[in-house]
């Protein structure tokens, strides 16, 4: 299994307990996904983030192709950062750590992804060309949303 690696690092105008509330509530990540991953919750998805929480949720990976993604969070250090990984889904394997800490004007969010693809071999073919292009359009498409909600630190 290749493992690789994404990094974003965007800094927000506002508070870490303000930017922690905002991506520890379920119901805000489909507000940052990009319509046409067809994002849909599963189940309950009210309340905070908290350790050992399992998030359901139906994307859409491919014209007409949803697939059921299943993410327990874990590692919550509250007001710092939380870690979501996958339990079922369309990774071989997906980790995502998302820290936040206090800047001049704000809070600095990052979000590291490590994440494999499935497939083998093929899988590994496939992903420059379909899967991290794909990842990097989606958080593109959330530093962008971010922007045009919070605005911009300075």
């Amino acid at each position: 299994m290749i493992l690789h690696t994404l990094t974003q690092v965007q800094d927000l105008p506002m508070s870490v307990a303000e930017a922690w509330a905002f991506f520890c509530a379920p119901a805000n990540l489909q507000a940052i996904t990009p319509p046409d991953i067809r994002f849909e919750f599963i189940g309950d998805h009210s309340g905070p983030m908290y350790e050992s929480r399992i998030l359901r949720y139906r994307i859409g990976i491919a014209p007409l192709v949803t697939v059921n993604w299943v993410t327990e969070i874990k590692a919550v250090r509250d007001g710092h950062s939380f870690v979501d990984e996958q339990r079922s889904g369309p990774y071989a394997f997906w980790h995502h750590r998302h820290t936040f800490e206090t800047i001049a004007g704000g809070t600095r969010m990052t979000d590291e992804i490590h994440y494999a693809v499935p497939g083998g071999p093929i899988g590994n073919l496939l992903h420059p060309l379909l899967v991290r292009p794909k990842l990097e359009k989606i958080f593109q498409f959330r530093r962008e949303e971010l922007v045009r909600r919070f605005g911009t630190v300075g």
